[in-house]
């Protein structure tokens, strides 16, 4: 008995000097149906862990499934006997006669096994436990236009599944992707009720011709009354064409059975306010591309208005087998000037697949009416349709007081009233200095608080303070001219100084429009100091000159 135990464990010392003499083949299934998986093991006479069998050579004929390895070692009075077995599950679409090759595992080969495959019956799918049908929205595609795959995966319901494997289907130079997540469902067929498992995909072709959907195999275990089942299933191939991108087509191609723009505004009526934001969005929907597909819309710019477009969204579904993509695009919308804008038509090239010719999605050109703010906070700028020049009659502001500016047009009965009081400012100026003849003519008479309003002028030059400065010129405007409506624009008709009305006219345009002008305004309180003792000057002059006539 003791020699027996020492006799074994010699033998199993020394069993890593052996080698395997011998590998063997076999399936466990012969024939087979198409879209069928059987199991391929491969047995070695020992057991063997630094080596696989090379099981790529049977990638040309089959679908190669998950390999797994065991190995045992039996001890029968007192003789050893060891064996390694590799399992792989295997599968072939079509019907033929086929040939499993010789596979190699540490310098040892198998023989070749020959292998009959018959084909699946169709018409008897509904009386299996499994089956599959697919189908392809629309059944011709162009090159990169969005298609939907469809896979149903049909299990008896009155079985229970334990576990199952379905494959994704293949095209070749083609994009397949999943889309969303597989559904459950119920199905009555001729009486039968099955467990129906949907997953849809999206087919994007990337070149022109007749190509293949290879369809998904199903293989699986089922229970029934405490009996277990393989069952495997396969769906029948689809051929999709593929057609080019015609020749005359230019511009970024998006093929599809329907394109449309939309828009809305927001606030809707066609006159509006300057500073009064509006909020335009623009919707694009396409249907048979993905959101990835569809081209940017850019709006336009437009004079007179300011843009701000807000992020852009883009999303896709599918629905009764059709990919609809939609973008929408926000702009807000800034008016500057009064006057009256066209936003051009917006125009979107695509490609009809219906009708197989180029069509345009547009939104039509849209008129806008801006008018004055009627917000005392809200400055107005001169309306661009009339240009600026450097008349005295030009379009002017007139603020109500220090803290508000708002823009009037001075009328013509204005300028006449404005002539009038200068005249009879003359009047009244000839009467005062015959009444006080001692007084000297050269000296420029006193006007209440006109040296404050020069120096708070000064102060506001200093600080560059645009706004401030122009408040402060009104009111030593209404000083000098005792006018409430309109005293900028007559004081400089009685001053009648070019280069102070232009210094005037690029403060406005400063103030009140988006261009950025550059203002001295230092240099206008010296022009209007100058201005006004020349103005004084020669009226003293000319009212002399008329009490020696």
């Amino acid at each position: 008995m003791v020699m027996r135990l020492l006799c074994c464990l010699l033998l199993i010392a020394a069993a890593p000097l052996w080698a395997a003499t011998q590998l063997q083949a076999s399936v466990d299934k012969n024939p087979v149906l198409a879209g069928e998986f059987f199991v391929l093991t491969i047995s070695a006479d020992d057991s063997i862990n630094s080596e696989q069998p090379d099981t790529s050579v049977l990638l040309k004929d089959f679908v190669v499934g998950p390999t797994s390895v065991s190995s045992r070692t039996n001890i029968i009075n007192g003789e050893i006997s060891k064996q390694t077995n590799w399992s792989v599950k295997l599968m072939t679409r079509k019907e033929g006669t086929y040939t499993i090759p010789a596979i190699t595992v540490a310098g040892v080969s198998s023989k070749p096994i020959e292998l009959t495959v018959a084909k699946r019956s169709q018409t008897s799918e509904q009386n299996k436990e499994a089956f599959i049908k697919t189908s392809i929205k629309p059944t011709s595609l162009y090159v990169q236009e969005a298609g939907v795959y469809t896979v149903k995966l049909y299990l008896d319901n009155n079985k229970e599944l334990l576990d199952g494997n379905l494959t994704t289907p293949e095209m070749e130079n083609a994009e397949l992707t999943p889309i969303n997540k597989q559904s459950e469902d119920y199905e009555l067929i001729d009486g039968k009720r099955y467990l129906v498992i949907t997953r849809e995909y999206l087919v994007q072709p990337q070149k022109s011709g007749v190509n293949t959907i290879t369809a998904p195999v199903f293989n699986g275990r089922i229970r029934q009354n405490y009996r277990q089942m393989a069952v495997s299933a396969m769906g029948e191939d689809v051929d999709v064409e593929i057609k080019p991108i015609p020749d005359n087509y230019t511009g970024a191609w998006l093929p599809s059975e329907l394109v449309n723009l939309d828009e809305q505004w927001q606030p809707k009526d066609d006159t509006v306010e300057v500073g009064t934001p509006i909020t335009r969005t623009i919707t694009l929907t396409a249907l048979g591309v993905t959101k990835e597909q569809l081209p940017d819309i850019d709006m336009p710019q437009v004079q007179g208005f300011r843009s701000y477009p807000d992020e852009k969204e883009s999303n896709h579904l599918v629905r009764d087998g059709r990919v609809i993509s939609q973008q929408t695009a926000s702009y807000a919308l800034l008016p500057q000037t009064p006057g009256t804008y066209t936003l051009p038509e917006i125009k979107l090239p695509w490609f009809n697949t219906k009708i197989n010719r180029i069509s345009y999605a547009t939104i039509p050109s849209r008129t806008l009416t801006v008018v004055p703010s009627t917000n005392p906070l809200t400055p107005t700028a001169p309306a661009i349709a009339e240009p600026q020049t450097a008349s005295s009659n030009e379009l002017s502001d007139t603020p109500t007081n220090v803290e508000t500016v708002t823009q009037v047009t001075t009328p013509v009965w204005l300028i006449i009233v404005a002539i009038v009081g200068y005249g009879l400012w003359l009047i009244t100026l000839v009467l005062y200095i015959k009444k006080r003849p001692q007084q000297s003519t050269a000296e420029p008479l006193p006007t209440s608080g006109s040296s404050v309003s020069l120096n708070e002028l000064k102060q506001f030059a200093k600080q560059n303070n645009s706004s401030g400065f122009y408040n402060a010129l009104n009111l030593y405007a209404k000083q000098q001219t005792g006018k409430n409506a309109a005293a900028i624009e007559c004081l400089l008709a009685s001053l009648k100084n070019t280069q102070l009305n232009d210094e005037i006219a690029k403060l406005r345009t400063k103030l009140y429009s988006s261009a950025d002008e550059q203002v001295d305004l230092s240099l206008i309180v010296s022009l209007l100091s100058q201005a006004t003792k020349h103005t004084r000057s020669t009226s003293n002059d000319t009212e002399l000159k008329n009490l020696y006539d």
